[in-house]
């Protein structure tokens, strides 16, 4: 009975509890172990969301305990087979730290590396190129004050100019001066991207942000007239949004979803933790 129960537990202990292939085991400690099943589940989590676009977008997180070292996803695997030994760690200048077949996407490079290097708070950045983002990203006047989720989030959103594919490195300075201190960034006619102190934070504000850019979406269509919200009330749910997501805010850092997403992950697509 007793190994009958131990074979139940562990069968049932949340992937990144698991213990590490032995491959990895030998060349990688355990937090940056974690951070990479962390971010492994992050891929898998955005497929499943269909927030992807085939091989375009990207999610990276700095290597823990290091300042000018980060895991990106390798160019030439689909989101939906990412693993956490799959992840190439580089260097701010894009060279691989480790080894992998696959090459870095060098426009994904350029974004993430500049806000990581220059943005404190920002150990987490990922970059969607959704329907509704874009399409939010491509209208004039951007996140409408429509929807308490656009409400809750405005404070924290900012907007980029679009210059091009970005490949360009004197792009770098832009984009961390647009970012500033908010945790959401709108690239003009391009996308989404959203920064946190960690995997969790950053999901959770992508999720808001992707939710808030759909509803708006989904509300303009067929033509009907919106329901503008007086500037009063904009005004105190903005403040609302704040608070509740600012820092020691009940929303902060995302944690008890992340927890949540990663079970989901567990059972519906196993195996990012190899």
């Amino acid at each position: 009975m007793k190994r009958r129960a131990s074979t139940t537990l562990a069968k049932h202990r949340p992937a990144s509890a698991r213990k590490r292939p032995l491959r990895a085991a030998r060349s990688i400690n355990a937090a940056e172990w974690q951070a990479r099943v962390e971010l492994a589940a992050a891929y898998r989590l955005t497929a499943m969301m269909g927030w992807t676009d085939m091989l375009g977008t990207h999610i990276s997180c700095r290597v823990p305990g290091t300042h000018d070292q980060f895991l990106i996803n390798p160019y030439g695997l689909l989101f939906e087979e990412m693993t956490a030994s799959d992840l190439i760690k580089c260097d701010v200048d894009g060279s691989k730290l480790s080894e992998s077949p696959y090459e870095v996407n060098s426009a994904g490079f350029t974004i993430h590396s500049a806000i990581h290097m220059n943005c404190p708070g920002a150990d987490a950045v990922m970059h969607c190129h959704t329907q509704y983002g874009v399409a939010v990203a491509s209208q004039k006047d951007g996140l409408l004050p429509l929807t308490q989720m656009a409400l809750t989030a405005l404070s924290q959103v900012r907007y980029h100019d679009f210059e091009g594919v970005a490949e360009d490195l004197n792009e770098r300075e832009r984009l961390v001066r647009d970012l500033g201190d908010g945790g959401m960034l709108i690239l003009r006619n391009h996308g989404t991207l959203t920064a946190g102190r960690s995997i969790g934070e950053m999901f959770a504000r992508m999720y808001r942000l992707e939710r808030a850019c759909k509803f708006q979406i989904t509300a303009m269509t067929g033509g009907a007239e919106l329901n503008r919200l007086p500037d009063e009330v904009v005004k105190h749910t903005v403040a609302q949004g704040r608070f509740i997501y600012g820092e020691g805010g009940r929303g902060a850092g995302g944690k008890l979803m992340w927890a949540a997403l990663m079970r989901k992950l567990d059972r519906e697509s196993p195996g990012y933790a190899a």
